[in-house]
């Protein structure tokens, strides 16, 4: 499994050559004279959990979004690949309301009309981008729902088995559950190399065996409920900390089981 440090710093990625992941707003494409170049490998997030949180729907278009992974891909360096623009599935993001102290505003559509657009976009990307890798993402809420998915993508002549890596949305709250532990499971199991997105230690330990690879940011939540490392005392906490990141990670993979063996994904 490639185990993706989760950052909103753009420049780490010129300070580590750790696979980053970044979320695609914190590029900066629309207002940086200049990007950083990549010492390592980097993915990246459309953010599209932030903005139907926010507004309910895509604000960017699609066009302009492959025109910023190029630029992305261009100044920064080659991506390992990039996340499509899809549709969340959790209650909150659909129905809206107030969670956790966090205001979703809802899109007031229904799961199968998410997943109706996830896999009407990634289509749509790759029409307008075969030259960047956009990887499809599975969307859902229940076990039944991703199996229709991956049904959807079937019809529309994409074989997920064939694909370098398939997102799994919505699942990043419920990884460590019966019920997320089962959805990687039986996903894994139809010969699906999926790409866990915000996963934890708890779900990494659970499932991580059966991904291609996963992100988290639960680094930055560690950091922030602890003192700042010896000799870090210009901040509070190293909730922004590289070292404090790096340092995180590096225990993580160590307490993964060893004894399982690695998804293979080709040349990936």
């Amino acid at each position: 499994m490639r185990f993706y440090l989760t950052t909103h710093k753009r420049h780490w990625i010129a300070l580590t050559d750790v696979p980053l992941f970044l979320k695609y707003e914190h590029f900066g494409v629309g207002t940086a004279r200049s990007l950083p170049r990549a010492i390592g490998r980097y993915a990246i997030d459309s953010g599209g959990f932030t903005i139907l949180q926010r507004f309910g729907r895509w604000t960017t278009t699609p066009q302009q979004y492959v025109d910023d992974l190029r630029r992305i891909r261009d100044e920064v360096g080659p991506f390992d690949w990039a996340a499509p623009q899809d549709w969340m599935c959790e209650p909150a993001i659909i129905h809206g309301g107030t969670y956790g102290g966090q205001h979703f505003t809802g899109t007031g559509l229904s799961v199968a009309e998410h997943q109706r657009r996830t896999v009407a976009n990634y289509l749509h990307l790759r029409e307008l981008a075969p030259d960047l890798p956009i990887v499809p993402v599975l969307q859902g809420w229940e076990l039944p729902d991703y199996e229709h998915c991956v049904s959807l993508y079937h019809r529309a002549g994409i074989d997920l088995t064939r694909e370098l890596l398939v997102g799994l949305g919505s699942v990043c709250r419920r990884q460590s559950t019966n019920d997320g532990a089962a959805i990687v499971t039986t996903l894994a199991t139809h010969g699906i190399r999926l790409h866990g997105f915000g996963f934890k230690t708890l779900g990494l330990k659970k499932v991580g065996h059966l991904m291609g690879s996963a992100d988290s940011a639960a680094w930055s939540y560690h950091a922030r409920r602890r003192p700042p490392m010896p000799g870090h005392t210009t901040h509070k906490n190293c909730a922004n900390c590289l070292p404090y990141a790096l340092n995180w990670r590096t225990k993580v993979l160590a307490e993964l089981p060893a004894s399982i063996p690695p998804v293979r994904l080709g040349g990936y």
